[in-house]
């Protein structure tokens, strides 16, 4: 019996773990529904999706979010957004239901669709900002009409079992919860109106269940020693190395290969470490008072194009960040005593696009630093960073005992010794050969 509490004690306890980001602690994505009107039979919601994580983006293809109606609900109409599947709605004369789905689906729209099916902060093709980089971007909403469900807060039943898909696993939502009802400022601002009903859902984020295998890798070099570090071999996993693709030349007769694939599976570029995204950190130059680093990141992904991204960097001297040179960046404090965490991401129309695998597939840019003499070293691997993340996703690092180490110190040259000891040395040297 105890050791199946104690078993029990660690699932529990590395489940939540595996939902924790020590950078972003807080981090979440929010469904709230606000019932904005009572209907014949049923009402009239607003779901509004917030990506408060603050530096893991929803990208293309966008958010799937499902669910299970508590009854026998239907959605009547979808405003913003729209279920993949119909369902069986055979029992319904004249007008016919947008879903009768036990289970629904529902997913943004495309941009581009006519104003009449529009709604604020939808059709964006499901593609949500991190709330880290661009808080007014962040925010995907739609609205339903709900029919056959109660018509008061005191006869409807909260949907359940909600699954997100953004656009893989790897989110887990709790129960629908009723909290206060929202309230709302008219244009205007002169008038404060509120919900009929309002409840949330949380959906917590999870690299474990989102794949096996990591996303993203890192390498290392530095201008004090020749050897490169690379990503380790096989670093995200090498059980697609025989589909992946071993020439560019190869590319051109493959139909279909740029189109990204629902589930994300990718088309790689073949590599030891077989990795969709590469980060390079090196430490290009040492001054007085600065210190200078170049960072890359590598797409080798043919099926993606990142029009989002964001670079999440671990590294004590992130506290003196002094000049970005070609990327946004933007300090994170998750513990307002510790500022050592930053994210990088790109300028608008100028690289916030990382092109797909390919000769344009890459982003750069050099970050200034300046030293803190107390704590300043290039000893022991302290130039290289801690952790990185890729849209969220934790990069795999080398491991620390092949990062590029410092060359050994030679012995002083003699010619380097002031000249007054260069001349005592030589008129010792002169006096003990006469002697």
């Amino acid at each position: 019996m105890r050791l199946v509490i104690l078993v029990l004690c660690v699932l529990v306890l590395f489940s939540c773990a595996g939902a924790y980001d020590p950078l972003d602690p807080t981090g979440n994505i929010t469904i709230k529904w606000d019932v904005m009107s009572w209907t014949a039979d049923g009402y009239v919601a607003t779901v509004t999706m917030y990506n408060f994580q603050m530096f893991r983006h929803i990208v293309y293809p966008g958010w799937t979010l499902g669910w299970t109606w508590a009854k026998k609900e239907v959605i009547w109409s979808a405003v913003g957004s729209q279920t993949t599947e119909q369902g069986d709605c055979s029992k319904f004369k004249g007008n016919i239901p947008h879903c009768c789905k036990k289970t629904p689906i529902v997913v943004d729209l495309l941009p581009g669709v006519p104003y009449n099916q529009q709604f604020t902060n939808c059709c964006k093709g499901g593609v949500v900002s991190a709330w880290g980089q661009d808080p007014s971007q962040a925010i995907s909403s739609f609205q339903l009409s709900v029919g056959q469900a109660g018509t008061s807060n005191k006869t409807v039943k909260l949907p359940k079992n909600f699954t997100l898909l953004a656009p893989g696993p790897g989110y887990t939502c709790g129960p629908a919860k009723i909290v206060p009802s929202t309230s709302f400022l008219t244009p205007d601002k002169r008038r404060k109106t509120q919900a009929l009903m309002t409840w949330n859902v949380t959906c917590t984020y999870s690299q474990f269940l989102a794949r096996k295998n990591p996303s993203c890798c890192v390498s290392l070099s530095s201008f004090y020693n020749d050897t490169i570090t690379p990503c380790p071999s096989c670093a995200c996993g090498c059980q697609n190395r025989k589909n992946c693709v071993k020439s560019e030349s190869k590319i051109v007769s493959m139909v279909g290969i740029h189109t990204p694939k629902k589930d994300n599976e990718p088309l790689l570029q073949c590599t030891h470490h077989m990795c969709p995204i590469r980060v390079h950190w090196h430490v290009k130059q040492n001054y007085k008072d600065y210190w200078r680093v170049k960072i890359a990141i590598t797409n080798f992904n043919y099926r993606m194009n990142y029009s989002l991204w964001a670079l999440a960097i671990q590294h004590p001297n992130l506290n003196n960040v002094t000049q970005v040179f070609s990327f946004d960046y933007k300090p994170l404090v998750p513990y307002e005593s510790i500022n050592d965490t930053g994210m990088f991401f790109g300028m608008k129309y100028f690289n916030d696009l990382l092109m797909e695998a390919g000769p344009s597939g890459n982003v750069q840019s050099e970050v200034l630093l300046q030293k803190n003499m107390d704590t300043f070293t290039f000893k022991q691997g302290w130039a290289f960073p801690h952790k990185v993340y890729f849209n969220g996703d934790e990069c795999m690092l080398p491991p620390p005992d092949t990062y590029p180490f410092l060359p050994n110190s030679a012995p002083p040259s003699i010619l380097t010794f002031p000249p007054f000891i260069f001349s005592m040395l030589f008129f010792l040297a002169i006096w003990f050969i006469e002697s």
